[in-house]
C-alpha cells in the first residue's frame, strides 16, 4: 500500500483504481509537475524522497522523528492528513516510535501538526480494507463528477 493509495481513496476511488491497475496519467499534468517543484524546493539541503518498502516520504527528521510531508495547497487537507498518519503507522510498524508528522504548505506559510492516535490505527485498517476491495474490482468505480476532476490528470479517460 502506498501513500498515494491513501491519498486517492479519499479524494476519488475511480482514480485509486486506475492509478492501482498501472493507467498512469500524472507524468502529463501541470499540477502534479507543480507539486514535486515545490517538494524538492522546499528542503533544498535536506535529502528527497526517502523510500521505505512503498512509501516515499518527501522528507524525515530522524533526531526530532518528524515526518515531512510538502503539500502546494490546503484544499484536500483531510486527504493529507490520512497520508501522514499512513507514514507514520509504517514507521511505527518497523519499531521507530515516537514519530509525528507535519504537512508544509510552503506557498501558505502554513505547517500542520499531525499525530497517529489509537483511533486513527482502527480507522486505517478499515480503509486499507477498503482500499483493496475497490483495487480488486473488475472495473473500474463510477465517475464522482466534482468540480476538482475538470483539473484531474485523469480527466480525458473519465471524460472523453
Amino acid at each position: 500500500m502506498t501513500g498515494t493509495q491513501i491519498n486517492y481513496y479519499f479524494l476519488c476511488h475511480r482514480k485509486l483504481w486506475l492509478f492501482t491497475n498501472k493507467i498512469d496519467m500524472e507524468q502529463n499534468s501541470d499540477v502534479v509537475s507543480m507539486g514535486k517543484f515545490i517538494s524538492e524546493s522546499t528542503y533544498k539541503r535536506e535529502d528527497h524522497e526517502i523510500k521505505i518498502d512503498d512509501i516515499v516520504l518527501d522528507f524525515y527528521d530522524g533526531k526530532t522523528k518528524i515526518i515531512h510531508e510538502v503539500k502546494k495547497s490546503d484544499k484536500m487537507e483531510e486527504l493529507h492528513l490520512w497520508q501522514v498518519k499512513y507514514y507514520i503507522s509504517v514507521l511505527e510498524e518497523k519499531g521507530i516510535d515516537g514519530v509525528t508528522g507535519e504537512i508544509d504548505y510552503p506557498k501558505l506559510r502554513q505547517k500542520i501538526k499531525v499525530e497517529l492516535t489509537p483511533n486513527d490505527k482502527t480507522e486505517l485498517s478499515r480503509i486499507k480494507d477498503d482500499i483493496q476491495k475497490i483495487i480488486n474490482l473488475n472495473t473500474p468505480p463510477d465517475i464522482i463528477n466534482k468540480p476538482f476532476c475538470k483539473s484531474c490528470s485523469y480527466y480525458d479517460l473519465c471524460y472523453v
